[in-house]
């Protein structure tokens, strides 16, 4: 168990502006993180192995991509227990994002809403820190599963988006356990007409094409994943699951932030543009998870995410159809310990899918 409860930090934080508050966190976590003062956050990890995409994964909770943007606190996040953790999104070049203020807190809903706009230190900057981490490095006592989310510039014209995504899958290819391609962020303008038919079929095609070129170049092949929202029908969810089996993608990251605002209706903040996360997207991201599942069948790798605040949460996507959850919001309203809350409810109450 980490040495200092969340309990006494989350006062402090909450008091300060949401992105102050996150800037301080991952300052915080990027001086402790090897040092004996990781012991704050530190926790042993739940034994739940699972074997996904030709991965093995420690247990079933890993971090979503948005919390690490810049790969700086790979191994800070690894001392909390994680069976595995994403960062990014990363753009081929540093981008500023949206102006601020652009994060938003909705406490009486254990929501926030998002408008950051993949803001970035650009690939270069990713890729060195990623090489800097101590359990990424060969013969590491601790090893850790490492997902590499990949986006698109704002002021690349959507219909040049395909360059911004294999110039990053060239970067990140020899470094990443997994990649995730991200299409689903409400942040970048037009960023979500890429989940259109047509639009994912294109770029889903070079995606493939260039990963070949990639896993004969490096001699191994990366599983990729792909990121979708939580605002879809089941007919965009059928067209979608198509087009992940037709170009024999790895696997699917179900979902990201919500535009939907009905579960906040009348807060404070509730009219704020950008995605919401936290509580509210719990059951729409489970439905797509579900809807994903009948029609990938049995086998096809499904990363559920949104809404875990509890382990009952992280059990309900499991049992909706995901093979492994993902956690955000969830550890900015109840700290590092949900972690490890998370990990056991799934390994006492879900059988491991082999």
């Amino acid at each position: 168990m980490p040495l200092l409860p969340y309990a006494l930090a989350r006062p402090f934080l909450f008091g300060l502006d949401p992105e102050s508050a996150h800037d301080l966190t991952m300052a915080s976590l990027a001086r402790t993180q090897g040092t004996l003062l990781s012991a704050a956050y530190a926790a042993r990890p739940v034994s739940d192995p699972i074997e996904l995409a030709g991965l093995h994964f420690a247990n079933r909770v890993g971090l979503a991509a948005g919390l690490d943007k810049n790969a700086r606190c790979i191994d800070g996040l690894a001392a909390m227990g994680f069976g595995f953790v994403e960062v990014g999104t990363v753009t081929p070049r540093a981008q500023s994002g949206n102006p601020k203020p652009r994060m938003f807190r909705l406490p009486e809903a254990k929501a926030l809403i998002n408008r950051l706009g993949f803001n970035n230190d650009g690939l270069a900057a990713f890729l060195a820190n990623v090489q800097q981490s101590s359990v990424r490095r060969p013969g590491a006592k601790q090893s850790l599963l490492l997902g590499l989310n990949i986006g698109k510039n704002a002021d690349t014209p959507i219909e040049n988006a395909v360059d911004d995504y294999l110039a990053c899958l060239d970067g990140v290819y020899p470094h990443a356990d997994y990649v995730t391609v991200n299409i689903s962020s409400p942040n970048t303008k037009n960023l979500r007409a890429l989940q259109s038919d047509e639009a994912l079929d294109a770029l889903l095609g070079r995606i493939a094409d260039q990963r070949e070129l990639l896993a004969s170049r490096h001699g191994r092949r990366v599983p990729i994943f792909v990121k979708i929202a939580p605002d879809l029908d089941d007919v965009q969810v059928g067209v979608i699951a198509a087009t992940l089996k037709r170009h024999a993608m790895d696997g699917v990251v179900a979902t990201n932030t919500t535009l939907d605002r009905r579960a906040v209706a009348g807060l404070r903040h509730a009219d704020e543009a950008g995605g919401l996360s936290g509580a509210p997207v719990l059951h729409a991201s489970n439905q797509v998870i579900a809807q994903l599942r009948a029609a990938l069948g049995q086998g096809f790798p499904i990363i559920g995410v949104g809404g875990v605040m509890s382990g009952a949460d992280a059990v309900s996507k499991i049992q909706a159809g995901a093979d492994v959850v993902q956690i955000y919001t969830g550890l900015i309203y109840q700290g590092p310990a949900l972690v490890t809350q998370a990990a056991q409810a799934i390994k006492s109450s879900c059988p491991t899918r082999q």
